[in-house]
């Protein structure tokens, strides 16, 4: 199996990890949507032991990367084939929901859905966290987020950075409160939402 890798990944696992001690319950299981290499999850697995962890991923390869990256810990699942767009998804709860770099890099139908998804699966009171680059009424976008927003587009016209306001309430459209967002390196935000 072939372990993919993704520089990011080292620079924004320490950050993403202090959020989510204070943010993900004490145990339960812990869906991650769109696990891509599966570089996270190990490394929050083995932070975070008393949870159980679920990877996914709708793309073979990333779901292939995922098993070799968290062959050994025994609180990782194997990873599911999960397309966040779908009505139904392969998995019927979960006590906490993670989505790391999603919701730029697919089309608006997968933030739809992702949210769906986590009204449907989350108890109340459970968290659903994003991690990512947004947009925010009356706050400058950074010129390297502009650029990295020109770069997707380029890729796929449905792609690209979201309005943080359009996030929000999409999210309370579909019974999750949001919480607070904080501020990330590299002009990122984590989003945190909590299923009422």
């Amino acid at each position: 199996m072939t372990a993919r890798h993704a520089p990011a990944t080292e620079r924004n696992r320490d950050p993403i990890l202090a959020v989510l001690r204070g943010v993900m319950p004490t145990s339960g299981l812990v869906l991650e949507v769109a696990s891509g290499t599966g570089e996270h999850v190990r490394y929050f697995a083995e932070a975070l032991p008393g949870l159980d962890w679920q990877p996914s991923d709708p793309d073979p390869d990333a779901r292939t990367s995922v098993a070799a990256w968290c062959d050994g810990p025994p609180n990782v699942r194997p990873p599911l084939l999960l397309d966040a767009t779908a009505a139904e998804w392969p998995i019927d709860h979960a006590d906490a929901i993670l989505c790391i770099n999603m919701v730029h890099i697919s089309p608006w139908t997968a933030t739809e859905g992702l949210f769906a998804g986590a009204a449907r699966l989350l108890p109340p009171g459970g968290p659903l966290y994003l991690y990512g680059p947004y947009r925010r009424a009356s706050v400058s976008t950074a010129p390297s987020n502009e650029a990295f927003d020109t770069s997707l587009k380029a890729r796929n016209p449905a792609w690209g950075l979201r309005q943080l306001e359009d996030v929000i309430a999409l999210a309370e459209a579909n019974r999750l409160a949001f919480e607070r967002w904080l501020e990330m390196p590299a002009n990122n935000l984590s989003l945190v939402f909590r299923r009422t």
